[in-house]
C-alpha cells in the first residue's frame, strides 16, 4: 500500500481552442473535433503565434520556443503537492519522474526537477508513457517499505505539443501540455492510499504508439483506441468486482486520451456521469500527467469512504490499475 500525502498539477496559460485549430486550415472544424474527440480546449507551452506561423515544422525550434521546460512545470506541480501534504522540499528523499516528452535523454529528468526544487536527493526516471504514474506507484508498492525514504516525490511533466505536427489534423486536435506531482510514502500513513496495484504489458505491439527521437507523435489510431477501451474496461471491472461498492462511493479516473474513449469505458462498466472524473475536455490528452492531474483537481472531493478506481493505458503497450481508498485522517 502506497500512501498519498499530497498531489498537485500545473497547466501552462496558452490555450489552444477549436476555433484556433480551425483557423489553421488543416481540414478540421469545431464540429468535427467535438464529434471525433470531445476536446474543447488544450494548454500549450508554445506561443500561439509560433504554432500559427510554423505549424511546428521544426522540432528543434519548438524546444527553443517553449515558454516552460519540463522541470519548471514539474516543480510547480510539486510545490502544490508539498503544500497539500504539509511538507517542505527538504522532506523529500527520492524523486521519480516519467514523461512521454522529456527535455533530455540524459540525464534523468528527475535530476533537473530535484535541482529546480533545490534538493540534493537521489532521482531516476521510470517511464511507461501514458501509464507512467500508475507504473511508478506499482513499482513502489512492490518494494520493501523499510528500503525507501519516508517521502517520495513522483512527477509527470508533459510537453506533448512540441511533438505535434500542426499540419496533421488527427494529432493536432488531441494533445495538451501540463504536469502532475504526488508526494507518497510506503511507511508514513495518510488519509488516502493506493491499493490493488497491478501492471501488464504487450511488448509485441510497441510500434503502435511512438514518438521517435526528434520526431512527431504517431500511432495506429484505430488499434490503439480499441486497446485503450478494452484494457481500461477490463481493469475497471476487476476493481469493481474486488471492492463491490455501491452508489457514489466509487469514482473512476481513466487515461485522458479523448472523451469518446472514456465515455465508452464508462458505458461498458456501468459508471454514471456523476462518478466519472475527467479533464480531457478542457486540457486535452496530457499523456502521463492526465490522470494524476484529474485526481489533483478533485483533491477536496476525496472524502472518507471514497474509492477512486484508476485504469491507465500507455504506449508499450502497457496498462495499469489501482484503487485509491480514502479514510479518516490518521
Amino acid at each position: 500500500m502506497i500512501h498519498l500525502h499530497g498531489i498537485g498539477h500545473f497547466h501552462p496559460e496558452n490555450v489552444i481552442d477549436n476555433v484556433f485549430l480551425e483557423s489553421l486550415d488543416i481540414g478540421t472544424s469545431c464540429e468535427w473535433i467535438m464529434e471525433r474527440v470531445g476536446i474543447q480546449t488544450r494548454r500549450t507551452v508554445l506561443p500561439l503565434d509560433y504554432i500559427r506561423q510554423t505549424r511546428n515544422r521544426n522540432l528543434r525550434e519548438a524546444s527553443e520556443a517553449a515558454l516552460y521546460g519540463n522541470a519548471e512545470m514539474a516543480a510547480d506541480a510539486a510545490r502544490m503537492a508539498l503544500d497539500r501534504a504539509g511538507l517542505k522540499p527538504s522532506d523529500i528523499g527520492l524523486v521519480i519522474s516519467g514523461s512521454c516528452s522529456p527535455d533530455y535523454t540524459c540525464p534523468a529528468e528527475a535530476a533537473s526537477v530535484a535541482a529546480a526544487l533545490g534538493i540534493e536527493v537521489p532521482g531516476f526516471d521510470l517511464n511507461s508513457a501514458c501509464s507512467s504514474f500508475g507504473m511508478q506507484v506499482t513499482f513502489l508498492d512492490r518494494m520493501k517499505p523499510e528500503t525507501l525514504p519516508s517521502f517520495i516525490l513522483l512527477v509527470n511533466p508533459e510537453s506533448l505539443t512540441r511533438c505535434v505536427d500542426y499540419g496533421d489534423r488527427n494529432s493536432a486536435v488531441l494533445f495538451g501540455d501540463g504536469s502532475a506531482a504526488a508526494v507518497v510514502s510506503a511507511s508514513v500513513p495518510a488519509r488516502a492510499a493506493f491499493d490493488s496495484c497491478a501492471c501488464e504489458s504487450n511488448p509485441s505491439a510497441w510500434t503502435k504508439v511512438q514518438i521517435p527521437r526528434q520526431g512527431y507523435f504517431q500511432q495506429d489510431g484505430k488499434a490503439v483506441q480499441g486497446f485503450a477501451i478494452r484494457k481500461s474496461t477490463d481493469s475497471l471491472r476487476l476493481l469493481q468486482s474486488e471492492y463491490s461498492l455501491n452508489g457514489n462511493r466509487l469514482k473512476f479516473v481513466g487515461h485522458q486520451a479523448n472523451l469518446g474513449m472514456l465515455a465508452t469505458v464508462c458505458e461498458r462498466a456501468g459508471i454514471e456521469d456523476r462518478n466519472h472524473w475527467y479533464n480531457v475536455a478542457d486540457f486535452g490528452n496530457t499523456g502521463c500527467a492526465g490522470a494524476p492531474s484529474v485526481l489533483s483537481q478533485h483533491w477536496d472531493d476525496l472524502v472518507p469512504g471514497c474509492h477512486v478506481a484508476l485504469s491507465l493505458v500507455g504506449a508499450g503497450l502497457t496498462w495499469v490499475h489501482m484503487m485509491l481508498k480514502v479514510r479518516e485522517a490518521p
